[in-house]
């Protein structure tokens, strides 16, 4: 008959708690490398939007130009 002794209990309680440690940490390090390669593409996305922005910024500056012209000349 094998009875626990109080200091085999209390290893046992550990290993649980390490093993649930490492779980966590597991899961947390699998987590962070999602949410840094979403915050790429985001970063990737934002660059591309702003590119966007600045294009049709400018074409719209380059048609109030041609407008003011024509007024002028016109």
């Amino acid at each position: 008959m094998n009875i626990p002794n109080p200091l085999q209990t209390e290893l046992d309680a550990l290993t649980e708690t390490l093993d649930q440690l490492l779980h966590t940490v597991q899961r947390m390090d699998e987590e962070n490398r999602s949410l840094r390669h979403s915050q790429e593409q985001l970063a990737t996305e934002r660059a591309g939007l702003l590119a966007r922005n600045e294009q049709a910024r400018s074409r719209v500056e380059a048609m109030i130009q041609r407008l003011k012209s024509l007024e002028s000349s016109g």
